[in-house]
């Protein structure tokens, strides 16, 4: 099992500040600043100024999925220099100058089958690869995937941990004076990050409070809609630790452009020490005696720390009004 006994038993001497690899374990203190959160890594997880690629890929899905992308595209290389081909050949080999009397052939049966048949095996080329891609983001998740449910609101996100206690957690963009103290691209980053453990299948259900949302990270290679009334669901595993950013991506109102998501992968020991943290509990936790230290405060609290934001100061509540 992901979170099998062996690894709760080591939790008692994980540091919560450790567990989130943070960068100033000093600063890490009481209540909703009490959240230190992992240093990104430039490049890695996020957009980077002037680039024309797609992000490099941290699963193995997005890794599939990207040599995909790098072979259609040269494919349509390959198809658009064909056709540059032809198009000057045609021009030079018939042009007026050349033919004072233009070719009456109406129809070449050979060049007719070569023309529907070739293309119809380059399609069949790429469905194969194609519907691969799509069986695998939505494969059924094994009994033992961790499930995380993304809630959206307007204008925030919530990050619900059914298998872990059930507990919530609200996130909202930092202001820029923020962002930039902590290192972080400014419109992404957030005050409480969708923490999820490295190396082990995540069910990922998404869903949404009043309007459509859309949860997408593009360096984890999923986009998927929070419809409200309506759970949506795919597997996903990140294979390397690190800070992933994404935002909502479908139009859902005045500040659809303030909803960023972080996404936080640690190593498994260190995400039952964060889930710990929260007050939520660990399967095998229990039986052998492991608890969060009482001495030290939370790594991350429920609420935002962002003050005046949708859902500081209490977790969200069950069918919100706004």
């Amino acid at each position: 099992m992901a979170q099998d006994t062996a690894e709760a038993a080591q939790l008692e001497s994980v540091d919560p500040a450790e567990a989130a690899d943070v960068a100033n374990p000093d600063a890490v203190s009481a209540g909703s600043g009490a959240y230190t959160p992992m240093a990104p890594t430039e490049g890695k997880g996020m957009p980077v100024p002037g680039g024309i690629d797609i992000q490099p890929q941290y699963s193995e899905t997005g890794e599939y999925a990207y040599g995909l992308h790098i072979w259609l595209f040269w494919i349509m290389v390959a198809i658009s220099l064909f056709v540059l081909v032809l198009m000057l050949y045609a021009m030079f080999k018939f042009r007026r100058s050349a033919n004072p009397v233009p070719s009456k052939t109406s129809h070449n049966t050979l060049i007719e089958v070569i023309w529907t048949v070739v293309p119809a095996l380059i399609l069949l080329a790429i469905a194969i690869p194609s519907i691969t891609l799509i069986a695998k983001q939505y494969e059924t998740p094994p009994k033992d995937a961790i499930t995380i449910k993304a809630i959206g609101y307007q204008w925030y996100w919530g990050y619900a941990y059914p298998d872990n206690g059930d507990f919530e957690i609200v996130s909202n963009m930092l202001e820029k004076d923020e962002a930039d103290a902590r290192g972080e691209p400014h419109q992404l980053a957030v005050d409480n990050r969708m923490v999820v453990p490295v190396g082990v299948p995540i069910r990922l259900q998404v869903t949404a409070a009043d309007v459509i949302h859309s949860f997408a990270v593009p360096s984890l290679w999923f986009k998927m809609d929070a419809v409200p009334g309506r759970l949506n669901e795919r597997i996903f595993q990140v294979d390397e630790p690190g800070v992933y950013y994404g935002q909502c991506s479908e139009l859902c109102g005045a500040r659809h452009g303030y909803m960023p998501i972080a996404v936080e992968a640690l190593p498994m020991d260190q995400y039952n020490a964060w889930v710990l943290a929260q007050g939520g509990t660990v399967a095998g936790a229990e039986e052998e005696g492991v608890e969060a230290n009482p001495s030290l405060p939370p790594v991350q609290t429920p609420e935002s720390a962002a003050p005046g934001a949708p859902g500081a100061g209490a977790p969200p509540v069950e069918n919100p009004t706004t």
